[in-house]
């Protein structure tokens, strides 16, 4: 799979924020997406600590969410982790692991915020501009904005997050008494087709499958590279 190359990655963060600003005005919230024949969704792990970081990408089948391809990448973390700018940490392996597809995804989900982003830039629009391809940004937690209206304990309950005014995202809950996900556009999509394809893809647990199973592709794959002393034993989020 091809990959765009936008910048540099090892910035300071003066520079950083300043490439986050400018590449903001690049991302496209739309069209609307009524069709994928596949999914795919990345998932980071490595300790804040630590040098060594890996990815795992999972490519599924949209209707059957059946395995296509998994493709699995690791290297030395060339930022630390600071909120706000987690794309400059987490992307350039997750590029990597997508370089290795054989197949173009429809659509990615990410573990983390898109337009839901302090300066409207998060890790899945800055993805999405890298891989050309609509993204959905997909997370467990709230970023910045407030949500506004009632969120109602039932599968498909969503209530609008805003900040300074601007609608940013949903708070979408994907499995009835179960935690929200906070979903917002990446790239290329629309936040009602995004939210769509979240709920989806979200068939039995609270993260949609894709993206629970790059989970524990990474999570295995960390496993393997734990005895040589890659990786540190704290959470990476």
């Amino acid at each position: 799979m091809k990959i765009r190359r936008l910048h540099p990655w090892n910035l300071d963060y003066a520079a950083a924020v300043a490439v986050q600003e400018r590449l903001a005005g690049r991302v496209e919230e739309g069209p609307p997406l009524a069709e994928a024949r596949t999914l795919a969704a990345a998932d980071v792990s490595g300790g804040r600590g630590g040098e060594w970081i890996a990815a795992a990408v999972v490519l599924v089948d949209a209707e059957t969410m059946d395995v296509l391809e998994v493709r699995r990448a690791g290297m030395n973390a060339l930022w630390p982790y600071v909120p706000g700018c987690l794309s400059f940490r987490e992307i350039p392996v997750v590029l990597k692991a997508f370089s290795r597809l054989r197949r173009r995804p429809d659509v990615v989900l990410c573990d983390g915020q898109g337009r839901a982003h302090p300066r409207r830039l998060g890790l899945a629009s800055h993805l999405g501009l890298a891989l050309d391809v609509p993204t959905i940004g997909c997370a467990k937690s709230r970023l910045v904005g407030e949500v506004r209206g009632t969120l109602g304990r039932e599968r498909g309950s969503r209530a609008a997050l805003v900040d300074q005014g601007e609608r940013i995202g949903t708070v979408l809950r994907t499995r009835t008494g179960v935690k929200p996900l906070y979903v917002s556009v990446g790239h290329r999509i629309d936040l009602a087709s995004a939210e769509r394809w979240v709920l989806a893809a979200a068939t039995r647990y609270r993260l949609p499958e894709p993206s629970r199973l790059a989970h524990q592709a990474v999570t295995a794959h960390k496993k393997e590279h734990q005895g040589g002393g890659h990786f540190s034993r704290a959470p990476s989020r």
